[in-house]
């Protein structure tokens, strides 16, 4: 059996901050969040606020470290020869609740995926290339792929374990997400346990006694949501919490004058996009178009993309804390396009000639969705776009809500387009192709986060084919291939990719991480 054994030069001490973060005298540390997870049932939803809150909780059987690339933690090696992949369990690992973790965890925890129902955005993404999982004993797991499977690691890192025996229940899925929701069931190896959730008002975790790792930094962990930029600034300022996320762009400069902060600024790769639902019917919020939906026709999409200002969204809006985003993944990230790499100008003149020439020459109404709150100036960039719009006869009625109504009104397909952000925690995993412009099959794990019914069976066969090709330059060759193919077809359209920003007290230290996660494990005391 050839072996491709991972060797990582971290001492145990450095493995285990990756995981529970650096020792530090105890305190409690407050967090207050830009979004409240929509469930503590970590297999619910693929959201960051959820995958992050989760994190601290579980653990995966490999991390990924703030540069995304991935690290050992509840596996501590693996070999791969072929499609079988064989991962040796870290020893001695317990649950929160005392009981012993083992390779029948993994695979109850794997098996539960597909089953959790009405989840908005399905973790089968992550596994869809699993065929089967196996306990060969109870420090063994023998996992086998459809094909070869060069992205496996990194997908597993996003998919916590839970345990068999508290997560387990006459349901199919076992514990349902209800039943999570009220800690029922929630159960992990991490270095916090949960303690309590007053939706709205603050979750709460203590210290994990049972945790395989270093003794944490924090006694409790106290997750506070505060959607208003300006409140959670105030929060600060007042001494109420020691980090937030997401401060207002416009008050960055007064911020890092203030002695008795720190501000960490990271690049992420979340993309913010604009989907458009190219339904057959005519989507809901949409008039003036004779009953037929002419975001259907490729010269409308490539319309409302010319009508858009990025560069002018990214200086004015985001007050240059962004990049105006041509692809779904930044160039030159493994498998993006040279040929997408910059933002081609606004062309209002070209924009009105593509609706004229498509037989919309006076426009139409639609309704564009937005999240409040869930990504930084959300509410302010669907009003910019929508002011954009109407500068080519193409009148839009802003929708804005708290996030966790949006998400259900997005998935029920209420609106004729939308504002959201997609973060792959490397150029690979969780693809956003693969998540948002592949055709919607998520039994599949495809198009799991694709609620345009954009639908391209050539640009679904390169994504499947990229996903089962070993050779580097041959598969990114593929994606870059899809990529254009997207883009071209303005299936999608992407606006800008964030840069990630915490404040914190002084006395405080986060360094960030790529895939915007606020993970508090990792949260030390200023040395």
């Amino acid at each position: 059996m050839k072996s491709i054994r991972r060797t990582i030069l971290l001492s145990t001490l450095a493995i285990g901050a990756l995981c529970a973060g650096g020792m530090a005298q105890a305190r409690d540390l407050t967090i207050a969040l830009a979004t409240e997870p929509s469930s503590m049932d970590p297999q619910f939803h693929s959201l960051t606020p959820n995958i992050q809150f989760s994190e601290t909780l579980f653990d995966p059987l490999v991390r990924t470290d703030a540069n995304a690339m991935p690290v050992p933690c509840l596996a501590e090696s693996w070999k791969v020869n072929g499609n079988v992949w064989l991962f040796k369990l870290r020893p001695n690992v317990k649950f929160s609740d005392g009981s012993p973790f083992t390779a029948d965890d993994v695979v109850f925890t794997y098996a539960r995926v597909p089953k959790v129902p009405n989840s908005p955005s399905s973790f089968t993404l992550y596994l869809k290339t699993i065929e089967k999982v196996e306990a060969v004993d109870p420090l063994t797991l023998k996992i086998t792929t459809k094909g070869p499977s060069p992205v496996l690691l990194a997908n597993l890192s996003i998919v916590p374990i839970m345990s068999k025996k508290a997560a387990s229940g006459p349901a199919p899925e076992g514990k349902t997400t209800v039943e999570l929701n009220r800690g029922d069931g929630l159960v992990g190896t991490g270095p916090f346990k949960f303690a309590s959730w007053r939706r709205g008002a603050e979750i709460v975790l203590e210290r994990n006694p049972n945790y395989w790792g270093p003794k944490p930094a924090w006694d409790k962990i106290i997750y506070r949501p505060i959607t208003n930029p300006a409140a959670r600034v105030a929060a600060l300022l007042a001494g109420d919490v020691d980090v937030i996320e997401n401060p207002p762009t416009d008050d960055l400069a007064r911020l890092e004058k203030n002695p008795k902060l720190h501000i960490q600024k990271t690049p992420s790769v979340r993309v913010i996009y604009v989907a458009l639902n190219q339904s057959k019917e005519v989507p809901p919020g949409m008039s003036g178009t004779d009953g037929k939906n002419p975001l259907t026709d490729k010269r409308v999409r490539e319309a409302l993309s010319l009508a858009i200002d990025r560069s002018a969204i990214v200086a004015r809006i985001m007050d240059g804390v962004a990049q105006p985003a041509a692809n779904l993944l930044a160039y030159p990230a493994f498998g993006t396009s040279r040929k997408y790499s910059t933002v081609a100008p606004a062309d209002l003149a070209k924009a009105k000639e593509l609706l004229a020439a498509a037989g919309y020459p006076k426009g139409f109404t639609v309704s564009l969705g937005s999240p409040a709150g869930r990504y930084i100036n959300d509410q302010r960039i669907a009003q910019t776009v929508a002011s954009m719009w109407a500068n080519i006869g193409i009148k839009t009625d802003v929708e804005t809500m708290a996030p966790p109504v949006f998400f259900k009104k997005r998935d029920s397909y209420s609106f004729s387009t939308y504002l959201a952000g997609w973060a792959a925690a490397t150029g690979e995993m969780a693809h956003p192709l693969t998540a948002l412009v592949a055709t919607h099959d998520p039994s599949q794990g495809m198009g799991t986060t694709n609620w345009s019914h954009y639908s391209n069976p050539e640009l679904d066969r390169l994504i499947v084919d990229a996903s089962k090709t070993q050779d580097d330059a041959k598969r990114a060759e593929m994606l870059q291939r899809a990529g254009e193919m997207a883009m071209s077809d303005y299936a999608i359209l992407p606006l800008q990719f964030e840069l990630s920003v915490w404040a914190m007290k002084q006395d405080v230290r986060y360094g960030g991480r790529s895939d915007q996660m606020t993970l508090a494990q990792d949260i030390t005391l200023a040395k």
